[in-house]
């Protein structure tokens, strides 16, 4: 009898865990949607020129993977790491104030 009891607890959790998980999901969905049409940030959106950074090593000996930036403007308004903008290359969103 008592395996029974603990198998319908079980049961009921997942159903629980996975229901937080679907929300969560469409909750972040909702949200990425939001920052990317927000007028909120200082970011205008990314600049569409991009430069692929090739890998190097640092004096120190640190490695450095090679990564994508946007291409050099005059402003940090449409940086990758700027508020409000998104990065395509990783997925991320900005995070930075823009300084100029």
């Amino acid at each position: 009898m008592r395996k029974g009891g603990n198998m319908i607890k079980s049961g009921k959790l997942l159903r629980v865990f996975l229901l937080l998980a679907i929300l969560f999901s469409v909750t972040a969905n909702v949200q990425a949607r939001h920052h990317s049409f927000s007028y909120g940030y200082s970011g205008t959106g990314s600049n569409s020129e991009d430069v692929y950074v090739h890998g190097y090593t640092r004096k120190n000996g640190t490695h450095v993977n090679g990564y994508y930036r946007t291409r050099a403007n005059g402003t940090q308004r449409d940086n990758y790491s700027t508020e409000g903008n998104y990065n395509p290359h990783t997925g991320k969103w900005g995070h930075k104030k823009a300084k100029y």
